[in-house]
Formats: structure tokens, C-alpha cells, sequence
């Protein structure tokens, strides 16, 4: 299966709901008028694309359907595809070596999986990867990521539950400067109760990764489950205001019909979408293509 038609299959239910029914429009409305409009407006919103998005996409449609003549709904639908390509953007993450990739997130949204498919998908690319388990905190964590480390080829290191998580990223760093890792992966703990206990810990990852790998590009990426629609974004702004995010993965795409929520993230947030997951497989994660994503939905 191609790459577009992964991604197609992946987004099956949102395009059931945005794409079925944006063709109903279109059929019963032929001309451009303020119904038209607002209904149009409902399906996004409907779609998780949120209030705030899908009105700014809309009146962005709205002008240029009148500044560029554009004689009918079938046409606009097509300027509408732009106009979200626009707003979400394509910006591929920039490999360098040696990278570190911290990946955090709540507890529950795929992020161990995430990293299995990530550490396999830069495998695949030529990369020498490396994960480190850095959430101590979580039972059994670390078997349910050795189980994805073994899965995708890669190494891991970690410790028992309990231990001190910045303990662990220091043997990580120590395993990927001897073993010429290009990218070192690090789990950390998903816990959203105590803000200052998380900023805390991301820090004291961040001093020592600094100090023990200041040759390294060290970025960070939040995971979100597109299936909890606009409590992603409520999370997204948490994690946010305690780590500088470089980007998301965006997980379950396949398992929700209100993959608008990419949409809403990414203009809400300013917060580019990097990867996202379609599926269970391990081959299941691919780079986030704006204009393959809409027209997936479409």
C-alpha cells in the first residue's frame, strides 16, 4: 500500500464525516450563499477542527471566493482545501546527528508506541537509534518499551521502577556517545497532576542531557490522541507551559472521525504536526504531508 493510500485508509472515519458530508453540501447547494457558508462552518466544527478555526477558514474562503469570482460550491470546496493546507502547513522535522528526541505526554495516548514506530522509521532512513526509558514512574513501562525496542531492531537502556529518571537518561547518553548513536529517544514520565513536579523533571533531563551531550540537538515532542478531540488541545497547553515543544505526533487518527483536530492544534497552538499514527502496524507512523492529510480527508 502507497503512502497516500496508508494515510487515505488511516483517515477513513473523518473522511466519512468531513468529506461525505461536505459532498451532501456541495449537491445541495450549487451557489455560494451565507447558508452555504454556515453549514460549512458546522462540519468543521463538527469535525473537531474547533469554533475559532473553522470560522477563521471560513471567512478566509468567503473572501477569496468573492475576490477570485469563483463561480460555484464545487470550486469552493477546492479553495477550502488550500486555505486549510495554508493554515496547517507542512514542516518536516529536521534530522541532525547526534539528536536527542524527548518524548512526553500523558499517560494513555500512545506515547510508548509512538516511540517504537518513531525508533523504526529512522531506522529504516539509515539512522543508528538508541531508546532510553525514562519514565520510572509508570508500572511496567519499561517492558512495554523494551517490547517495542525489540520490535523495531533498536537498543535500550534503562533501569529498575523507581529509579531516578535523569539516572537513566545519564546512561542513555553515556550508551549513545559510545555506540555513535545519531538519535537517542527518551521516554518520560506522563503525569499531569502536579505541573511543577513535571516541569521539574523535564528540567533536570534537560541539565543533564547539557552537560553530559552539548554536541547534541536535543528536541522535544508531545504526543496527543486525536481521539480525545479538543481535550488535546487542553493538554497540549499544559505541556506547553512547562517544555519548549519542537512539534507533535499526532496518534489514532484511524480510531476518530474528528481528525480536524490536527487543524485546530496547529493554528490554536502554533504547534506543527511532525508525525502521525494511522494505524496499529509498526510501519503505521508517517511523516505529516499537509496537502496528502486534507486531501486524505476530501
Amino acid at each position: 500500500m502507497g503512502l497516500f493510500d496508508r494515510i487515505k485508509k488511516g483517515l477513513m472515519r473523518t473522511r466519512e464525516n468531513v468529506g461525505a458530508k461536505m459532498e451532501e453540501l456541495v449537491e445541495l447547494h450549487e451557489e455560494l450563499t451565507d447558508e452555504f457558508y454556515e453549514e460549512l462552518t458546522d462540519i468543521l466544527i463538527m469535525a473537531d477542527v474547533g469554533v475559532k478555526t473553522a470560522e477563521l477558514a471560513v471567512n478566509r474562503l468567503r473572501e477569496r471566493c468573492e475576490k477570485e469570482s469563483v463561480p460555484n460550491t464545487q470550486k469552493a470546496r477546492e479553495v477550502l482545501k488550500d486555505i486549510l493546507v495554508e493554515i496547517m502547513g507542512s514542516e518536516p522535522m529536521r534530522l541532525s546527528s547526534p539528536m536527542v528526541l524527548l518524548v512526553i505526554g500523558v499517560n494513555g495516548v500512545g506515547k510508548t508506541t509512538s516511540i517504537g514506530k518513531l525508533a523504526a522509521r529512522l531506522r529504516t532512513v539509515g539512522r543508528n537509534v538508541i531508546i532510553c526509558a525514562g519514565d520510572t514512574f509508570r508500572a511496567a513501562a519499561a517492558d512495554q518499551l523494551t517490547v517495542w525496542a525489540e520490535r523495531a531492531g533498536v537498543p535500550i537502556v534503562k533501569q529498575t521502577e523507581g529509579a531516578d529518571p535523569a539516572a537513566v537518561v545519564f546512561d542513555g547518553v553515556q550508551a549513545a556517545k559510545s555506540r555513535f548513536a545519531d538519535v537517542l529517544i527518551v521516554d518520560t514520565a506522563g503525569r499531569l497532576h502536579n505541573k511543577t513536579h513535571l516541569m521539574e523533571e523535564l528540567k533536570k533531563i534537560s541539565r543533564v542531557v547539557a552537560r553530559e551531550y552539548p554536541e547534541a540537538t536535543v528536541k522535544a515532542l508531545l504526543v496527543l490522541d486525536a481521539t480525545t478531540g479538543q481535550n488535546g488541545l487542553a493538554q497540549a497547553q499544559v505541556f506547553k507551559d512547562v517544555a519548549e515543544i519542537d512539534g507533535l505526533i499526532l496518534t489514532k487518527l484511524d480510531g476518530t472521525a474528528k481528525g480536524g483536530i490536527a487543524v485546530a492544534i496547529r493554528q490554536e497552538m502554533g504547534l506543527p504536526v511532525r508525525y502521525i499514527g494511522v494505524g496499529e502496524q509498526i510501519d503505521d507512523m508517517q511523516p505529516f504531508d499537509a496537502r496528502e492529510f486534507i486531501n486524505a480527508i476530501f
